[in-house]
C-alpha cells in the first residue's frame, strides 16, 4: 500500500548568533537567490493558486524590489510577507538555528486558540486522567461508563503502539469521546491506525492529488483485536487541524459517530516522501528551510479541505470567556449525549 507522509510543523520566533566582533557586511545576492529559489519551487509545486485566486506572477514583481533593497536579516521579514501571501497554515519558514515560524495561522485556528483547556476538562473526571509514555494521548473514564481519549497530535512515532492499551481501556463504556480539539495533525499512517479501530467493513479514503495527480490508496480495512460500535462523539473545533481534520471527516461518516463542536482549521495541504518532487521540506541556497504543501486532501463531497475545514454535525460554539469561567461546553454537550 503506498503511503503518505503528512508532515505538520510550528511556529515560533527566530534566533541569532554571531561568533565575530566585527559584523561582515553580508553578500547581497545570498537573499536574491533564496528569493528566486523560494519564488521558483512555490510555482512549480503549491496547488492551491486557482483555489485562493493567487496571480504569483504578478508578487514576484511586488517582492523582488523589496528583496533587493533589504540589508542584513531584513531579508527574512520579507521571505515572511511572501509566505503569508499564501493564506496557508501549513507553510512555514525556518531560519538557521531557529525555531519554524508559521506567517499566516488560520482565523479559525487564531479564533479558538484559547477556548480549549486540558485543565477545565479534567475537572469533569472524579481521577485523574491517565497519559501514554509517549503523551500522544490522554485518556479516562468519565462518569456514567463514558470514555474519553483526547488526541494531542498525530506527530508520534509510538502512536499506533500506545493506542491498542488506551482502546483496551475503555473497551467495555457505553460511549466513547474522542477530543480532536488538540489535534494539530501529523501523519497519515496514524490517522489510520486510529480509524480502523472503528470501522467493520472495508471503507475509502478521502481523495488525496500531489502535482495534480490523484494518489491512489488501498482501502482502509478493519484492524483488530476488536472493533468499538458503541456510540462515539468525535469533539472538534478551528484548532482540529491538517490530519487531525481528515481523521475526523472519515469517523463521521460512520452510523454511530457524530462530530459535535465547531467548525476545523481548514489545512488541505499534504506533502508526500513518495518522491523528492513531492516533498514539502525544501532548503533554500543559505540554509533557511521552507514548507510547501505539494498536494491536498478532498472531503467526501468533494469540497476542499483548506479554508473550508469539517463542519460538525452539530455545532456547539465555545468562547474564551466559558473556559476562564470553568465550562466546557462542547464536553458538556457530549457528555449528555451519551449519557
Amino acid at each position: 500500500m503506498r503511503k503518505l507522509q503528512i508532515v505538520l510543523c510550528f511556529f515560533v520566533g527566530m534566533l541569532v548568533c554571531s561568533c565575530e566582533k566585527q559584523v561582515t557586511e553580508p553578500d547581497p545576492s545570498v537573499p536574491m537567490e533564496d528569493f528566486e529559489a523560494a519564488w521558483n519551487r512555490i510555482n512549480d509545486v503549491y496547488p492551491f493558486f486557482a483555489f485562493k485566486k493567487i496571480n504569483w506572477d504578478s508578487l514576484y514583481t511586488v517582492y523582488r524590489p523589496r528583496v533587493e533593497a533589504a540589508q542584513g536579516m531584513e531579508f527574512h521579514s520579507v521571505l515572511h510577507d511572501l509566505l503569508a501571501e499564501l493564506k496557508d497554515g501549513h507553510v512555514y519558514y525556518k531560519p538557521i538555528l531557529s525555531s519554524a515560524v508559521i506567517p499566516w495561522p488560520t482565523p479559525r485556528q487564531i479564533r479558538d486558540r484559547n477556548t480549549y483547556s486540558l485543565s477545565v476538562v479534567r475537572t469533569y473526571f472524579s481521577r485523574d486522567i491517565r497519559i501514554t509514555p509517549q503523551g500522544s494521548m490522554q485518556y479516562e473514564i468519565l462518569p456514567d461508563t463514558i470514555g474519553y481519549i483526547a488526541v494531542t497530535d498525530f506527530n508520534h512515532e509510538d502512536f499506533a503502539d500506545e493506542l491498542p492499551d488506551v482502546l483496551e481501556y475503555v473497551r467495555d463504556t457505553k460511549g466513547l469521546i474522542i477530543d480532536n480539539r488538540p489535534n494539530t495533525g501529523g501523519s497519515i499512517q496514524n490517522v489510520e491506525a486510529l480509524v480502523t479501530r472503528f470501522i467493520s467493513t472495508p471503507m475509502a479514503w478521502p481523495e488525496f492529488y500531489f502535482l495534480g495527480e490523484l494518489h491512489p490508496l488501498t482501502p482502509l480495512q478493519p484492524a483488530g483485536p476488536f472493533t468499538y460500535t458503541e456510540p462515539v462523539i468525535v469533539l472538534i473545533n478551528g484548532c482540529t487541524f491538517s490530519a487531525g481534520e481528515s481523521s475526523t471527516e472519515i469517523l463521521k461518516q460512520l452510523p454511530n459517530i457524530t462530530a459535535v463542536g465547531d467548525t476545523t482549521g481548514g489545512g488541505g495541504g499534504t506533502a508526500s516522501s513518495h518522491s523528492a518532487e513531492t516533498v514539502g521540506k525544501y532548503t533554500l541556497p543559505s540554509g533557511i528551510t521552507i514548507n510547501i504543501p505539494t498536494g491536498y486532501g478532498l472531503r467526501y463531497d468533494g469540497k476542499q479541505f483548506e479554508w473550508l475545514g469539517v463542519p460538525p454535525d452539530i455545532l456547539v460554539e465555545q468562547t474564551e470567556a466559558d473556559i476562564k469561567q470553568g465550562r466546557d461546553k462542547q464536553l458538556e454537550y457530549a457528555i449528555d449525549m451519551l449519557k
